[in-house]
């Protein structure tokens, strides 16, 4: 049974996203607002990857999603191509993987630059771990929970003196990028940049200048998308709310 358009929310199942690239010259590409069920993401090389179109819990703005575990192993190694190209750019000799979902691309972006390894961080506390080197995360995503970040103590000798990259598949609110950042301060190593596959609305710019007004420079993305509000026949993008 079909929906009436009144009644449309125009977002659905993410089954189908996520697991192609797109050409320069693909029709989708040529989709203009109101979005219905997805928006087309303009790569660096002028590609196109389709986003699925999510609603907020407010009803009346939605966001375009990308969830890179669902991901095929295509568009992550494009995504992470691009993400190198940045990390590259900004001489960072270390990749340092944010969980969970940076985890996806850090291995493979440490990879295409050569790196021998890279440093991951992550949320469940192994025996031997040190309070002092963990920083309490309060996610957006994650309503009501309590969790921190960790650096395995073993890992910090590959730390010392590095510049280094954070990559995440994305930056939002900028409330996890900024309990990372807060933990690699206290460590030997030098922040070369942020480098995420996505920067979704540009929330995460005020919250960043609010501690440094040079942070929010320092996030390098391989796209950027929009905040949308519903209007009538689907979703169109809220002015200013695509970063550069």
């Amino acid at each position: 049974m079909s929906i009436p358009p009144e009644q449309d929310d125009y977002v659905k199942p993410t089954t189908g996203f996520w697991q192609e690239i797109l050409p320069a010259d693909d029709p989708a590409g040529q989709v203009v607002a109101p979005y219905r069920y997805g928006y087309p993401a303009l790569l660096p090389d002028g590609r196109i990857l389709v986003l699925p179109l999510r609603r907020l819990p407010d009803g009346g703005r939605a966001v375009a999603s990308l969830i890179a575990n669902q991901a095929s192993f295509a568009v992550t190694e494009v995504l992470a191509g691009h993400m190198a190209d940045k990390a590259r750019a900004i001489g960072a000799d270390l990749v340092i993987g944010v969980p969970t979902l940076g985890l996806v691309f850090a291995p493979t972006v440490a990879r295409l630059l050569g790196h021998p390894n890279f440093v991951p961080l992550g949320y469940s506390r192994k025996f031997w771990y040190r309070d002092e080197l963990s920083e309490p995360v309060h996610s957006i995503t994650s309503p009501g929970g309590r969790k921190s970040v960790f650096i395995d103590p073993n890992m910090l000798p590959r730390l010392k003196g590095r510049r280094v990259a954070v990559v995440d598949d994305a930056v939002s609110s900028g409330t996890t990028l900024l309990s990372v950042l807060s933990l690699l301060e206290r460590l030997d190593c030098t922040i070369a940049g942020i480098v995420v596959a996505m920067k979704q609305g540009v929330a995460w710019r005020a919250r960043l200048n609010e501690r440094d007004p040079a942070l929010a420079g320092m996030v390098h993305s391989a796209f950027s998308a929009p905040v949308f509000e519903r209007v009538e026949g689907g979703w169109a993008p809220i002015p200013g709310t695509l970063a550069e």
